[in-house]
């Protein structure tokens, strides 16, 4: 975690410094990203949604102390001491159980943050904003009560090294329902009474010492995207917001839905004090792309077996569209979105087993054939060469092209 405190007070001393947040639990894309990292000993930032993860396994069906080992193992299979991670847990609150009462929701979110620090997990993002069954009205003062009320848990487990992150001026977990449409940056008073509350939150519960383990707040300096359009970052109209940082020591700006912006727009956002740029459907959609890509080449390749992969894939979002419906709008374009919206509702359809075979299937006649070059370009664009399979590097190519922006921004190199 000094690392990370490191990097804030880097970025708010106007250095281009940030780090990414890596938020997937997709096994390939993880290791890809650790393969990225390899030749470098840069800390690396893991992030889990409270959807993803909690104590009753979310839709990963990991608790943290399970994600964790899956983490650290996949890292090690790639080289990278545990050492160098750092933990997240993202959008830690109520919002898996907002469907029921305020009093049962908290109490399973203050189970949740308890199993995260339990953990290991040392960045912790306490997000109480949405509103729970029983809720007529909830106030910025109410969420930041909320709030301070996790934090309480966090520090009474007595772990050293926790960091929070507040505030949540970003779409739930999970993205946006729909194309978002104008969006507003944060004013910085809008920033500043959002610490204030917090600050009074934690101060009410005697949590002033976690006061000053707060390294970073939730802000929206105007990116999002949804299946068919990105908000590209301007940074003239997040210039007020990124000065508006020096009227609070110690903290920087996290930024989340950074997906799909340009190289540009990235070190933008990191020039204007968003030193953590939150990103985790690009990954999976790349990785879509790499098999996608390989399905096109599988179409011309002579396999004792063919994956169909795309055929599988289709039937497994028909059969059990709940991840994607509410997602996608009815319309001419849905079953194309359903496949190619910029959300990537197809990464929850992964882990289907019959979906999973085939991408096996489908890597394993890749690695076996002698794949033209010409074949491979048409499909799979520039794919370096290297000892890893082919479909390893096909993957590789598309997901790292992504994770090459973001350290570019953050660090100046790849």
């Amino acid at each position: 975690m000094n690392r990370l405190r490191t990097i804030i007070l880097e970025n708010r001393a106007g250095q281009q410094r940030g780090i990414p947040s890596w938020c997937t639990a997709h096994p390939e894309t993880l290791q890809s990203i650790f393969r990225s990292y390899a030749a470098s000993d840069e800390a690396i930032l893991i992030e889990a949604t409270c959807n993803q993860v909690n104590q009753f396994g979310g839709y990963t069906g990991m608790n943290p102390a399970q994600f964790r080992a899956f983490v650290e193992k996949l890292a090690a299979g790639c080289g990278i001491d545990a050492s160098r991670l750092i933990l997240g847990g993202d959008h830690l609150g109520p919002n898996p159980w907002k469907s029921q009462s305020a009093q049962v929701a908290m109490e399973h979110a203050r189970v949740m943050v308890a199993a995260f620090v339990e953990a290991g997990f040392s960045k912790l993002h306490l997000d109480c904003s949405m509103a729970c069954a029983d809720d007529r009205s909830l106030s910025e003062a109410e969420m930041a009560q909320r709030a301070a009320q996790l934090c309480a848990v966090a520090e009474a487990s007595g772990r050293p090294g926790l960091a929070y992150v507040i505030g949540t001026e970003v779409p739930v977990p999970g993205g946006e329902t729909q194309t978002p449409g104008t969006l507003a940056v944060t004013r910085p008073q809008d920033m500043r009474a959002t610490w204030e509350l917090h600050k009074t939150a934690f101060g009410g519960l005697g949590l002033q010492a976690a006061e000053g383990r707060i390294i970073a707040m939730v802000v929206q300096p105007g990116v999002d995207f949804g299946n068919a359009r990105i908000h590209v970052f301007d940074r003239a109209r997040a210039g007020a917001l990124g000065a508006s940082i020096a009227d609070i020591g110690g903290i920087a700006f996290e930024a989340h839905s950074t997906d799909f912006q340009p190289a540009s727009a990235l070190a933008g956002l990191v020039a204007t004090h968003c030193a953590i740029l939150k990103v985790g459907p690009e990954l999976t959609f790349a990785y879509r792309a790499a098999i996608f890509a390989m399905a096109a080449i599988e179409a011309w390749l002579e396999v004792d077996q063919r994956s169909d992969m795309l055929r599988l894939l289709d039937q497994a979002m028909a059969d059990n569209p709940g991840h994607w419906q509410a997602y996608v709008a009815p319309g001419k374009d849905r079953d194309t979105l359903r496949l190619f919206g910029l959300s990537d509702r197809v990464r929850y359809y992964w882990p289907v087993p019959a979906v999973q075979t085939a991408a096996e299937l489908l890597c394993a006649n890749i690695d076996r054939c002698n794949v033209p070059p010409g074949l491979l370009w048409q499909y799979a664009g520039a794919v370096p060469e290297g000892n890893l399979p082919l479909s390893t590097r096909i993957i590789d190519a598309k997901i790292q092209a992504v994770i090459a922006r973001y350290r570019v921004a953050c660090c100046g190199q790849a």
